[in-house]
């Protein structure tokens, strides 16, 4: 990771200690965080719904950004002791669909090559 790189990043977005935190082995950035850097950027993200269930949902995100485009996906299975669910809401849907503007505003901003994450990537990087 390119700590350099990364502050000059955080100062770029107005990024503070309260949109992001240190998660075992990565950088989290909160959905605050994710938020400003959108707005930033004024970066506009659209959305397909490639599959909704009651309990499971994909959604394609497409954001552009300076002529560069990106498409990236989020996914979310409710848990009912499934072995590889990936949430605990039933909000399947809303989960897949943050899931996928995170990945797509990070990637296209340079945070994913330094090894940077959405919180509302994995139920595991929720801040403790």
């Amino acid at each position: 990771m390119n700590k350099d790189k990364l502050i000059e990043l955080y100062k770029k977005y107005g990024l503070t200690k309260d949109d992001v935190f240190k998660h075992q082995h990565y950088v989290i950035i909160t959905r605050q965080g994710i938020d400003k850097i959108q707005a930033v950027e004024q970066m506009r993200v659209t959305y397909e719904v490639i599959r909704c269930e009651p309990n499971f949902a994909v959604f394609k995100a497409s954001a552009e950004k300076d002529g560069k485009s990106i498409e990236t996906f989020g996914s979310a299975l409710k848990g009912d002791g499934y072995k590889n669910s990936n949430t605990n809401s039933w909000y399947v849907a809303e989960m897949a669909e943050k899931r996928a503007m995170s990945r797509a505003v990070l990637k296209l901003t340079g945070f994913y090559e330094l090894g940077v994450f959405g919180e509302d990537e994995s139920e595991s990087f929720k801040k403790k």
